[in-house]
């Protein structure tokens, strides 16, 4: 997770969204989601806007959306599209 201080989520991160960052992802509704961007829409201080696509685990897109979660419950993760990748 990422701390209070944390930075706003950067286009391409993959990240979970669960109950950490938002309600609206608790219990079995958790989601993983690759960022497209965040808005700079004013809001409550530790939230914001992004755009996110919903991914596969296999890094599919399946559908965009537009959540609003609070960046200090955050957690960023590997890209599934790396998996098999040499680095």
């Amino acid at each position: 997770m990422r701390s209070a201080a944390a930075t706003l989520p950067r286009s391409g991160e993959v990240l979970v969204l669960s109950r950490a960052a938002s309600v609206q992802f608790a219990g079995s509704n958790a989601i993983l989601a690759r960022v497209i961007r965040h808005h700079d829409w004013p809001t409550y201080d530790g939230w914001c806007w992004i755009d996110v696509y919903e991914i596969t685990p296999a890094g599919d897109a399946v559908e965009r959306r537009c959540v609003f979660v609070q960046v200090a419950g955050l957690r960023v993760v590997a890209d599934p599209r790396d998996r098999g990748r040499r680095r």
